[in-house]
């Protein structure tokens, strides 16, 4: 086998190696089935086995109650950043909690569907931080309030579900969804694109509450409409069968191994805790990005004193199998993105080699 590094990438990002053995053992006939999941109908009774038991993951996992339906869609969370307004503004105006790039490119989607505002916008600090209690304007009539849960560029990651009162809650958890329990009973809707925590790219999941479905403005394109595509089943179209199948063994995974959420929290808190203390520790030689109350257990950026050392930083870590850490341009330095798959070994040869790489040249 061709070695693996530790990949750090944003995303798509690392997958569990256990998900990727049994897909390459099942790659050319499924037992039992004789062809590819590649080859399989989606009308067929193996997938229909697979996509009900990839949702009864995710069920379970999340504790998603019946009064929700799970939609396995195409198109990626921008798509959805125009399918939410699309189908719950109605006339009104939404409010959109602003905490980094991410967000901000939801909102502009958005704009071409009708009245949204910042209710808060964390442009003033570079986005480094998510609002205290009370600190959005909201509107208690608004369509909806959007956020972002976990911001993968700054590195910024809601504590906990913002107050929202009556209005619907509309999340964006791309890069953060399954890190961790969340109170979902507190969602309209809560979408996230697989390739980060959920498998390799192609597929979207959204969770809605049902009774929003009846919001869905009747002229709406079917692919477009959250009512017409629940209604059947996300197979109103051939879906990304491969990509929802990995879905089932990352979740499959994450059941054999951890269990459940509270598991999964502990261990992504331990990951992220031995890169913080590496950052904290440094005299400023790695200083972070995100206020201390709202880093991100997911990605964790961080700079060096200059580009150059960056540069050096970037060089000598590929040499020792650290791989994908560079940051975005709009926060500089260095990224390092420790999702659910990222074993903590990984984490602790970047602690390490962190630690070795300041003594040599701090």
């Amino acid at each position: 086998m061709t070695k693996r590094v530790y990949n750090f990438s944003p995303g798509p990002a690392v997958l569990p190696v256990a998900a990727l053995e049994e897909a390459r053992r099942d790659l050319l006939a499924l037992p039992g089935v004789g062809v590819s999941v590649l080859e399989l109908s989606h009308r067929s009774k193996p997938f229909t086995e697979i996509i009900e038991a990839a949702e009864a993951n995710l069920r379970r996992l999340l504790g998603i109650p019946e009064s929700h339906a799970v939609l396995f869609l195409q198109g990626g969370a921008q798509l959805q950043f125009a399918m939410a307004p699309m189908n719950l503004l109605g006339g009104k105006s939404a409010d959109y909690i602003l905490t980094g790039n991410w967000g901000k490119k939801a909102m502009a989607e958005a704009k071409t569907q009708g009245r949204v505002r910042a209710a808060f916008d964390a442009a003033g600090t570079n986005y480094n931080r998510t609002p205290a209690a009370g600190e959005p304007d909201l509107d208690p009539k608004a369509a909806y309030v959007y956020v972002t849960s976990n911001e993968t560029i700054q590195g910024v990651q809601f504590p906990a579900e913002p107050e929202v009162g009556d209005v619907p809650l509309v999340c964006d958890a791309s890069s953060d969804i399954l890190c961790r329990p969340v109170a979902i009973e507190r969602y309209g809707i809560l979408f996230a694109c697989a390739q980060k925590n959920l498998g390799p790219a192609g597929v979207t999941v959204v969770i809605i509450r049902r009774d929003l479905l009846g919001r869905c403005p009747a002229g709406l394109p079917s692919m477009l409409h959250y009512g017409k595509l629940a209604e059947a089943k996300s197979l109103l179209n051939t879906p990304s069968c491969f990509a929802v199948y990995f879905v089932k063994l990352v979740t499959d995974w994450l059941l054999a191994e951890f269990g459940g959420l509270d598991k999964v929290h502990e261990f992504n808190r331990r990951k992220s805790q031995l890169l913080y203390d590496v950052i904290d520790a440094s005299g400023g030689f790695y200083p972070g990005h995100a206020e201390k109350g709202c880093r991100s257990i997911m990605n964790v950026p961080f700079r060096l004193p200059s580009d150059e050392l960056t540069a050096k930083f970037l060089k000598e870590a590929e040499q020792h199998d650290l791989a994908f850490l560079k940051g975005h341009r709009s926060v500089g330095g260095c990224r390092a993105s420790i999702y659910n798959a990222m074993p903590i070994e990984g984490v602790e040869a970047l602690t390490e080699f962190m630690r070795d790489f300041q003594e040599k040249n701090g």
